[in-house]
């Protein structure tokens, strides 16, 4: 029977010749995943069934990075409690602050996913490791628990949605454009616990980073997962970074789809996500005059190095607006290095930006950039629900590195173009 990329992984994890949607199954886990909000609830949970060893202590991983370095007391013990944890039953991969990273740069980044794994994360956006050919969701701190202790999670087998984009990309558009396209095109719930599968030739030409940005928003279309298959891309990136052996896995040619959609995209322009929703998008022509307060570039959408060489790109010889705010957050260490090596750091600095350790902090109105009643902000993060950065009464517009970098100079949304790049 043919199978997608999706059920393959989901039927070899189980130990099955063959999986359909709508089945349930228990599935071996190759990683699980938590950071320094869902940990804690997830630690509880692990004393109460009475387990006294994680199953795996390399693939259990704890990445302390939504109110790091602590913000407050709370944090603090947060972040203590699963130190502790992770000491207690010698975890291998614990991320301390100066060594830690957004997580969902910095596991991909490390080799700790690799493709064909099966990946779950007490975290929305643990679908980022799709850009890598891997079955990664996310999962509540209770699942997560019981992964942690017995290696395995049950699962309904999604239905698959295979999205194909023809084309070649104007300048200034990126992936982070195409999944706001698409969600833009099918709604917030237009792929409601389905696996979101990427390919046409756009996607092959796509970056590995630009991939990855495209993953991590499969859950704002209500995805259960996004997909890539892996190419010789992947292979690049993952060849060097390996920690154990992985396997490539793709689609059948015959595989059934829940539904397909074919875009021509040659003609997309940057795509600017209008508050409260990221389906609210419209292309940056049609933005009109909107005046901001903030800009923030980062997260574990456009923290990567390729998304600071853009906005460093639009920034280099010019200043921020005397009435924007701009941060920038690196998703790494690795990349932060990276971005210094190559003078981005100075570009940003030089611009009048303020450059933060990595930290997801303002994303979730955390820290590190919370806006105030009636501000407004231009975000390359994931979500712009209300209240999501800050104030019920401020606003959040998603867009990619360069809008958000133009913007931040003119202080008004704007793309690369405004600034005659």
């Amino acid at each position: 029977m043919a199978m997608t990329i999706t059920e393959k992984i989901l039927a070899k994890k189980a130990g099955k010749a063959k999986v359909t949607p709508g089945e349930l199954i228990f599935a071996k886990i190759d990683l699980a995943l938590a950071n320094d909000i869902t940990a804690p609830v997830a630690i509880k949970e692990f004393a109460k069934m009475g387990a006294a060893k994680v199953f795996d202590r390399q693939r259990v991983v704890l990445v302390p990075d939504h109110f790091t370095p602590n913000k407050d007391i709370a944090s603090a013990e947060q972040v203590k409690m699963i130190r502790e944890f992770a000491r207690e039953q010698e975890l291998v991969n614990f991320f301390e602050v100066g060594r830690m990273g957004i997580e969902h740069c910095l596991l991909p980044e490390l080799g700790l996913v690799l493709p064909g794994d099966l990946v779950i994360g007490a975290d929305s956006h643990t679908c980022t490791y799709g850009a890598l050919g891997a079955f990664a969701t996310g999962v509540g701190s209770t699942d997560l628990a019981a992964g942690m202790a017995l290696g395995e999670a049950w699962f309904r087998v999604p239905e698959s949605i295979k999205f194909v984009f023809h084309g070649q990309l104007q300048p200034w558009v990126t992936g982070k454009d195409l999944i706001l396209y698409t969600i833009g095109q099918i709604g917030v719930d237009g792929a409601r616990y389905c696996a979101m599968e990427f390919t046409g030739e756009v996607i092959r030409d796509l970056s590995m980073d630009g991939r990855f940005t495209m993953a991590n928003m499969a859950i704002e279309a209500g995805g259960k997962n996004g997909i890539f298959a892996p190419d010789e891309k992947t292979e690049s990136y993952v060849k060097e970074r390996a920690q154990r052996d992985y396997e490539f896995v793709e689609s059948d040619p015959t595989a059934s789809y829940a539904q397909v959609y074919e875009w021509d995209v040659s003609t997309l322009e940057p795509q600017v996500a209008f508050p409260h929703l990221p389906e609210n998008a419209r292309p940056i022509s049609e933005v009109g005059d909107i005046p901001i307060d903030q800009v923030v570039i980062g997260s574990c959408t456009n923290g990567r190095i390729e998304d600071l060489r853009l906005a460093a790109s639009v920034l280099e010889g010019r200043k921020v607006h005397p009435h924007v705010r701009t941060i920038v957050i690196p998703g790494t260490q690795a990349i932060y290095r990276q971005a210094m090596a190559e003078g981005l750091i100075e570009t940003f600095i030089a611009a009048e930006a303020a450059v933060s350790t990595p930290t997801c902090g303002p994303c979730l109105g955390g820290h590190m950039g919370i806006l105030a009643s009636g501000e407004r902000a231009v975000s390359t993060t994931n979500r712009n629900f209300v209240g999501r950065m800050g104030h019920p009464k401020s606003e959040v517009y998603l867009a990619n590195p360069a809008v958000a970098a133009a913007s931040a100079v003119l202080g008004r949304i704007a793309g690369p173009q405004d600034l005659d790049l």
